[in-house]
């Protein structure tokens, strides 16, 4: 060994450390941003929904995630209960009219962009459910037939709604009756009537397209297929 080795290797650590320093300089915004900051953000969003509802029944499992603009609509109180991991992406929003209001969603569900819930009974949504971008669920429809009265004065006809385990809608689904469990319900579709397990449905109204499940309950989807495409009875 020369002379000169040895300089060169005591050199060699703190130019390392110069580097490795400028490398998690470099990826501090990423950390912040995608990784810290994200869930930084989220403990505050909920304490600030916890603060502005005191008069509701809220409850957050364990790393549950609010997005940017989550928004929870609870005037006059009711009961908004989300299990472990449930993921809400940007722009969620659920509305509650009342005190028995009820909105319970199971452990893993995810809901990405400006998914919309409003609910006046109550809306059951199972684990490992997925909704897409735009999705709005709701418990009832408009009256519209008295001709003497605007539409927004008419009320409501409700019905409680379910979405089974492992349920999942595309993009701008629009849901206002039972989707079963593992059923996939095609984008732009509008779901007025039970969309059964293990089915995929399409269109406005949703019918059922296809059946994907195990062998044993092929006989009940099969019968909703044959519904379905014999249409409504004169």
């Amino acid at each position: 060994m020369g002379p000169d080795a040895r300089p060169a290797t005591l050199l060699s650590a703190p130019v390392r450390d110069v580097f490795g320093s400028a490398r998690k300089l470099r990826s501090l915004p990423v950390t912040v941003g995608y990784v810290k900051g994200p869930a930084w953000m989220s403990r505050l969003r909920k304490i600030w929904v916890l603060f502005r509802n005191p008069h509701a029944s809220i409850s957050f499992g364990p790393g549950t995630y609010l997005g940017p603009g989550f928004s929870l609509h609870m005037p006059y109180g009711g009961t908004f209960r989300v299990g472990r991991g449930v993921e809400f992406r940007r722009n969620f929003r659920a509305e509650l009219g009342g005190p028995t209001s009820v909105i319970e969603i199971g452990d893993h569900s995810v809901f990405t962009y400006d998914v919309i819930i409003q609910c006046d009974t109550t809306i059951t949504i199972g684990r490992h459910c997925t909704f897409g971008q735009s999705t709005i669920l709701v418990d009832g429809n408009h009256r519209y037939k008295n001709p003497d009265r605007l539409l927004l004065e008419q009320g409501y006809d409700y019905r409680p709604l379910r979405i089974e385990d492992g349920a999942t809608t595309m993009s701008k689904v629009t849901v206002i009756n039972d989707i079963g469990e593992r059923a996939v319900v095609g984008a732009n579709a509008v779901v007025t009537r039970p969309v059964p397990a293990y089915s995929l449905a399409l269109g406005v109204p949703a019918r059922v397209a296809d059946y994907f499940g195990p062998p044993e309950a092929e006989r009940g989807s099969s019968s909703a297929v044959n519904s379905e495409r014999s249409g409504p009875r004169g």
